[in-house]
């Protein structure tokens, strides 16, 4: 037989459970809503609290979109910045050019690029902005490392070298390479000739202005190649993001040098006159100074997602584009 309880043997029970449930609801906090850090890392709060803000000599500022790198023109004395806009799978044709000035601020919102996707065809010559990464500007002409492709599961990625006039911003050309699905960052020689890096491949092409483009290196010692950069002696410079590796090669691909940045995960690198190198760290946020014969020393810390950094000559300053956090980061050299 089944015995039912009374209402006061019920209210009795609920009030005798109140203090368990108190302690309950006591000991178990309310899920913790995560908001962003000041500039430093973690960009997003860690559950432990733990955070270091980026160094006193770095300097942010906002106002351009997802740009991955950039390059400075002498004769404006301004720094160039490509927009990559939005991915090729969302809207194709989105990316534009920014020109900024040495204090951060903007020259020019949009230089290259102030139409819209849906007029740039009309133009003459038509435009063909998608998603450019790399940049260098080499006898007055902007090189940029972007691609075709890439709008659905069925559009393969082609990597695209385009050309663009720095006096007028006039589309030059356009070399396409199809065997390389993805040039990260770009190089540009005295002729021409532009020396490119395939992040996922682990591979370092060669571009000729005329005829086919090959690679040069493949796999060891390049773990997941990115920042890429030519030498007074001609040589091809290439930092890792796979480790630490900064790798000298010559124009055939022997590998001539390997030196060691302070941190892992590389992505910039900048080579003054005298040699000394700068390297940039997308991962882990530092910017490593190698002065020739010297180990690697840390200049700068804590930069979230420090991209392929650019030396700007008129202010004496390391220009670094932050990618996801649409800004760009400052660093005077002393």
């Amino acid at each position: 037989m089944i015995k039912l309880l009374t209402t006061a043997a019920v209210i009795a029970w609920r009030i005798a459970s109140l203090p368990a449930i108190a302690a309950a609801q006591q000991t178990t906090p309310p899920p913790r809503f995560p908001v962003g850090n000041p500039v430093g890392l973690p960009i997003v709060q860690a559950p432990d609290g733990r955070f270091a803000p980026a160094s006193a000599n770095v300097k942010i500022y906002g106002s351009v979109y997802s740009a991955e790198s950039c390059s400075y023109d002498p004769v404006r004395g301004l720094i160039v910045i490509p927009n990559r806009g939005v991915p090729q799978d969302v809207r194709a044709n989105d990316a534009w050019i920014t020109l900024m000035n040495h204090d951060g601020s903007i020259h020019t919102p949009r230089w290259i690029g102030v139409q819209g996707p849906g007029q740039r065809d009309s133009l003459t010559p038509a435009l063909i902005l998608n998603e450019p990464y790399g940049s260098q500007i080499a006898n007055g002409v902007l090189y940029l490392a972007d691609r075709d492709g890439g709008t659905g599961p069925n559009d393969p990625s082609i990597s695209v070298i385009r050309r663009f006039d720095m006096r007028t911003g006039v589309p030059l050309s356009s070399m396409r390479v199809p065997g390389a699905g993805w040039f990260n960052d770009i190089a540009v020689a005295d002729d021409g000739t532009v020396y490119a890096t395939v992040t996922p491949s682990n591979q370092l092409w060669r571009v000729p202005m005329q005829g086919e483009a090959t690679i040069v290196v493949t796999g060891e010692p390049l773990n997941r190649p990115n920042g890429v950069e030519i030498n007074k002696r001609g040589n091809i410079i290439v930092v890792n993001i796979g480790n630490a590796a900064v790798l000298t090669f010559s124009r055939d691909g022997t590998l001539v040098s390997t030196e060691q940045a302070a941190q892992a995960g590389s992505d910039g690198i900048v080579i003054m006159d005298d040699g000394t190198k700068y390297v940039s760290s997308v991962v882990n946020g530092g910017v490593s100074r190698i002065r020739p014969g010297q180990p690697a020393e840390l200049i700068a810390t804590n930069i979230p997602n420090a991209a392929s950094m650019c030396y700007d000559a008129g202010a004496r300053q390391l220009v670094i584009p932050m990618n996801a956090n649409n800004a760009i980061a400052l660093i005077p050299l002393q």
